[in-house]
This record gives structure tokens, sequence and C-alpha cells, in this order.
């Protein structure tokens, strides 16, 4: 009997992954274990093993689909077996129609969408009740889109998300004030911005011959790019946060000479020890971890405007840079482990990021974030809150300072640290006191290892 295979749950939190690559096609064989897609999340790429033995019946859906967690994406089984009953239906179904026949079934599929793209039709492609995905619709009401006007590729001769995002791309729209009228009188374009029908086109007379055309200016250069899924995440949250959040930096340098000369010291002996690579940027994530248990309001999560979560133990994000985006893994517990075990995680989470495999379990749950830019010689910057999170701290870079010691100008080593805050979580003299507090334990750090 023919088996679907399930869109796997990639974490906790995942409701949706997109499919990135089919690896196989319908009529390969196909046995448990081998590859046959991958997907992604928002933050992570992966690989989805086959769960079946058998042949690939038929394909769900296409590369680009968003497709909610363990649904079915294909089915899998003899040569010639019915497999209807395991398609997806889907309420607010968004997927392309099934994939068909052979190996050549991917560029068929994407057929209609780009012709769809290529040039608004002139009339409306259907008239009265139309069957529309509610994703659709929604996207119709916000951009004044006639739906009418769209080329169906949804199953079953729906018009689903893409085909609105195609009619958009080619032009076709009306403002607020015109759209009634214009889908009345069945204008697909006007003279409004972006190709808008306008009132002004409504009420405009028969437009005259056209004049003689000028002659074509050459064309600009340029590429459209569009937002990865990780990207689009990024970019909400950040949205959110300096939408919503009232935030204000504090700045503050300390006297980085003990830190240099312990990391030095680790270096040395770290294989003698059998020490992992101790860094500077894991004594501040040790350090930091130890004061913000002295400082509730900053361990925390702004649930609203009117309650605040303090958490009792420190979940440590931290900021990692990837070729796809930033991440920000969480070192779990970190007030309740060593230096040695918090740079052990903290390589073994950025290795995981920088691979693209990490599950976004890890990647939630932080209460407060470190972002280090000190290696690429920033001295200073504002970092902004990972909502619904207080606080992040910045870590600078390594500069020479001087100061008069005994009347007599000496120059040091002295590191930057930076403090963004949620000013309705806290004011400004406790977010100053947990710099000072931050600043004096790297300053002496090996007393403070000794508390």
């Amino acid at each position: 009997m023919a088996a679907g295979i399930l869109m796997p749950k990639a974490g906790i939190t995942v409701e949706t992954c997109i499919i990135t690559k089919w690896r196989k096609n319908v009529g390969d064989t196909v046995n448990v274990g081998d590859i046959i897609f991958d997907y992604e999340t928002d933050k992570a790429t992966f690989e989805c093993e086959s769960t079946e033995s058998g042949e690939i019946l038929e394909i769900f859906f296409n590369d680009g689909d968003e497709v909610p967690c363990l649904v079915n994406v294909c089915a899998v089984g003899k040569a010639g077996e019915d497999c209807s009953a395991l398609r997806p239906v889907l309420d607010g179904d968004e997927t392309a129609a099934p994939a068909e026949a052979s190996a050549a079934a991917p560029a068929e599929a994407a057929a209609p969408a780009a012709a769809a793209v290529e040039a608004a039709p002139a009339v409306p492609v259907s008239t009265g009740d139309i069957k529309i995905s509610p994703r659709a619709k929604a996207l119709t009401e916000s951009k004044h889109i006639d739906p009418h006007f769209a080329t169906p590729t949804g199953p079953y001769g729906r018009v689903i998300e893409r085909d609105i995002r195609a009619l958009i791309e080619s032009g076709v729209g009306a403002t607020a004030a015109a759209f009634d009228g214009a889908s009345a009188a069945g204008m697909a374009t006007g003279t409004g911005l972006g190709g808008r029908v306008s009132v002004g086109d409504l009420n405009a007379p028969a437009a005259p011959a056209a004049a003689p055309a000028a002659a074509a200016e050459p064309a600009v250069e340029y590429e459209d790019v569009k937002f990865s899924s990780m990207r689009k995440a990024i970019s909400k949250s950040m949205t959110v946060s300096l939408s919503t959040i009232p935030q204000l930096t504090h700045n503050t340098s300390f006297d980085a000479t003990e830190l240099m000369a312990y990391r030095a010291k680790l270096k040395a002996n770290a294989e003698k020890l059998g020490l992992p690579n101790i860094t500077l940027n894991d004594m501040v994530l040790f350090v930091v971890s130890r004061v913000l248990l002295n400082y509730k309001d900053l361990n925390a999560n702004m649930l609203d405007d009117k309650t605040i979560r303090q958490f009792k133990d420190v979940h440590l994000g931290m900021a990692v840079d990837t070729d796809r985006g930033l991440m920000v893994p969480t070192i779990r517990f970190a007030n309740k482990k060593s230096l040695a075990e918090i740079s052990a995680e903290a390589k073994a989470l950025a290795a995981q990021c920088k691979a693209g495999n990490i599950s976004p379990d890890l990647l939630s749950g932080a209460t407060f974030t470190i972002s280090n830019v000190g290696s690429l010689g920033i001295e200073s910057f504002t970092p902004v809150i990972n909502p619904p999170q207080t606080g992040i701290l910045g870590v600078d870079t390594l500069m020479t300072k001087v100061r008069m010691v005994n009347g007599e100008l000496q120059g040091y080593q002295a590191m930057g640290l930076s403090l963004t805050y949620d000013h309705r979580a806290l004011d400004g003299t406790p977010a100053s006191k947990f710099l000072r507090d931050v600043a004096f334990g790297l300053e002496n750090f090996s007393l403070f290892l000794s508390k």
C-alpha cells in the first residue's frame, strides 16, 4: 500500500518549512534513509530522509512551497498504486498543482506562474465567483487587487497567493478609492503609482491617439533579490524591536590588562590542562552570566507593558554571524556552568549555526543576549534588543587608552561595552550599575573566578 512521506517537524516551535530542492523525481526508486529533498526553517537547512521504500508515485509540493509540518509531501509505493487518499487538503491551500509525470515536471509546474508574471491579462480571466485561498484573498484586499484578473495555478483551478503576487509584479492594481470602480469597469492597469488604477483614470475621457514612441532609453542595470526566510525573520524581529521598545544605550570601557594576561596564561597551558581554546568572548559570557543574577529586570522578558517575567537562571543568547544571516543560539543555565563548559558549548553552537543545521529549539529561550563585534574593529555601537528580552550587551574592540599614573601618562589596553536596555523595564541607574559590575568583573577576572 502506498504511504506518505511527512514534512518533518524540525523543532518544537516550527510550524512550517520551505522545500528548497527536490533530490528525487516522480518515478524514481527510493530506499529508507535516502535523501529525497532539502528543506529550511527561518534559521537552518536540513535534508529529509525517506521513511519508506518504493517508487515515488506523486509529489504534492514543488520547490519553494511552504509546507506545514507533519503533512504529506509525496507518496511512495508500488508503480500504479492509487495514492489519491494521501494528497493533503489544507485550509487555505497554497500548494501548486501536484507535480506529475517525469523529471520535466518542475519546469512545467513553473510555467503558469511565469506566464502570469510576463504580462497582466487585459481582461478578467474569470467572472463571477472564483475559488481563492484565504491567504490570496487577504493579499488582494490589502493590495486592492481584483482576483478575477489572476491566472489560477493552484489545485482544481484555485487562485493562490503566488498568482496574486504575479499580478502585483506585472502592474495590476487600484487605489483604495478607485478599487470598486476599476473592478466594475474591468480595468486592470492605470496611470497611478506602479500602474494602479486611480480615480482620475475612471473619470478621464478617452485617451487620444498615442504619439510616436520616443527613442528607448538604455535599460537600468540592477537586480531585485528577494529576502530569504531567515532574512525575513530577522527583518520582522528588528522592526518589532525598534517600533515597540523604548531603547537606550549606555557605553563604557574597562581596563583589559588582567583579562588579556589571564587569556595568555590559559592559551599557554590549555593543552596541559585539557581546556578548550577559551577566548575573550567566553570570559565575557562567564562574567555576564554571574552579574545578571543581581539584575533581575535585565534577565527578563517583557510580556506586555504591565508585566515583566524575571528568570531565576541565566539563559544566555550569543549572536553568531553566518553566511545566511545572524543567528542567536542559547547557552542554557549559563550561570551554573564553568568557564570551560561555557567555552566548549559556545563553540559547538557557533559551529552548528555556521553549518546551517542547528535545531531551531536551540535558537530560542534566551533571557539576555551578547553581541561581540570587537574582532571587526568596532569601538562603540547600538545593539538592538531581541524581543521579548529587556537587554543586550555589545562587546567592542580593544583600544589603547592613556591615563595619568603618579603624575605620568601611561598607556593601557581597554575594551568597550555597549548596553542597550528596555526603558520600560529599568531606568538608567540600574543599567549603569550593571555595566559597572560587568566591567569590574572583567578587570578583576581572576578574583571574580573565586566567587
